[in-house]
């Protein structure tokens, strides 16, 4: 794939949560799906590979704002990959999913979809990957 040509394969010192990120920005990068998809199949195929790849399906209506623009699909990706993850700890969930939405807050400004590809044209692709990675970090950190 192109993407892993310019950024180059990742190498055995890559950290895991970079992996991660890394495999979600180049599923966003190849067109075959969004963002929410991306991350969440990035997140499931690092931490729950044994589940079908079907899963990833239910995140079909979540890219670009569910389609309104409203909050990250990239972000609801992660929330979702989350209690994919945790299944049996909804708390833990919760907690996960502040800690996301608050770095995503600062980092970006916003959670919302529209305001921030207003502000940064483009950027869905890179920001789809540091949300994996991070998520990535939230589930090692546990």
């Amino acid at each position: 794939m192109f993407w892993m040509k310019q950024k180059g394969c990742v190498s055995e010192g890559t950290d895991f949560s970079e992996k991660v990120a890394i495999e979600a920005e180049g599923l966003y990068r190849s067109g075959k799906l969004h963002c929410a998809e991306a991350v969440l199949a990035a997140v499931k195929n690092n931490f729950k590979p044994e589940l079908p790849d079907d899963v990833v399906k239910l995140a079909a209506g979540f890219g670009s704002g569910s389609g309104s623009g409203c909050i990250c699909g990239a972000v609801t990706g992660a929330t979702m990959s989350m209690g994919l993850v945790l299944q049996d700890d909804r708390r833990k969930v919760m907690q996960m999913t502040r800690d996301l939405h608050k770095w995503f807050h600062q980092e970006y400004g916003s959670t919302c979809c529209r305001v921030i590809k207003g502000k940064q044209h483009g950027i869905c692709p890179e920001l789809t990957g540091k949300v994996a990675g991070k998520t990535a970090d939230l589930l090692r950190q546990g």
